[in-house]
């Protein structure tokens, strides 16, 4: 690489906002090129790396058009109402997106997807190298342990996440059905009270717990008689997701336009 990749990140100021700044800085071939805040964010005008220590000499603007001219790509780690602007203009001016956002709606995955038409995208649940090699073994697990087995999935996160269950576990649970044959809208089950009967084999249970400052804990449950299966991802910092995003832009650079996820970038996919 010659030139470095110029990375802009929205909701800059975020939690997740700033461990990104510090990965974009950090990365030997990439530049922080802008850094977005909505229009009542107290940041605004500060520098993007003021939080983490660092003088980038980018300062956090809420001028869309004017960072995303200056971008060969965009991380958004927001929430679905914000990213659905970010998208369309992305899409319009060619700009690739790393999308960290959970909790789409069918009508926000469906714009993503013909926003991947026009530009390059990765969408992921996780962008955590741990955690999506977690759901490449729980593809295998959940093909050998087909039979006698019932499945629970169990997240925890900090008490400000507003989404549950959260992406991962999701994407967790729709990895398990694929590889079983079944369609998770079918056989989620996604809370348990009074009188509910006995457990039916086929469905997969969540259950969610919020509190603290957890980052993100996440385990696959496979129960049989006599013995059980845990697969557990515990992250401990933000950075690990933040890397993981940057290390997908990187990889980005050299598809024009498609949706991508981070089984891609890690050359996971069959």
């Amino acid at each position: 690489m010659t030139q470095p990749l110029n990375i802009a990140i929205a909701g800059a100021n975020g939690r997740m906002g700033k461990m990104l700044v510090e990965a974009v800085c950090r990365h030997p071939h990439t530049r922080l090129s802008g850094a977005l805040e909505h229009s009542g964010s107290p940041a605004l005008g500060q520098d993007a790396g003021h939080a983490v220590g660092l003088n980038t000499g980018i300062v956090i603007s809420s001028d869309t058009d004017a960072v995303l001219a200056a971008s060969d790509v965009l991380i958004d780690f927001t929430r679905p109402d914000v990213s659905a602007g970010l998208i369309a203009r992305c899409a319009e001016r060619g700009v690739k997106m790393i999308i960290g956002t959970t909790g789409f709606d069918e009508a926000g995955k469906t714009a993503i997807a013909r926003a991947a038409e026009q530009t390059a995208i990765v969408f992921a649940a996780n962008y955590s190298v741990g955690v999506n090699l977690t759901f490449h073994l729980l593809d295998t697990v959940a093909r050998v342990l087909n039979e006698g087995y019932d499945i629970e999935i169990i997240e925890a996160h900090h008490r400000h996440k507003i989404d549950a269950p959260s992406g991962t576990a999701l994407r967790m649970g729709e990895v398990i059905a694929h590889a079983l044959g079944r369609d998770l809208k079918d056989c989620a089950v996604y809370g348990r009270e009074g009188q509910t009967g006995a457990r039916d084999e086929r469905t997969i249970g969540f259950a969610t717990v919020r509190g603290g400052d957890i980052v993100g804990d996440h385990t696959a449950l496979f129960a049989a008689d006599g013995e059980r299966v845990e697969i557990t991802h515990k992250a401990s910092s933000r950075m690990t997701f933040a890397a993981g995003a940057v290390r997908a832009a990187v990889w980005l650079q050299h598809h024009p336009r498609g949706l991508f996820d981070m089984q891609d970038v890690l050359g996971l996919k069959p």
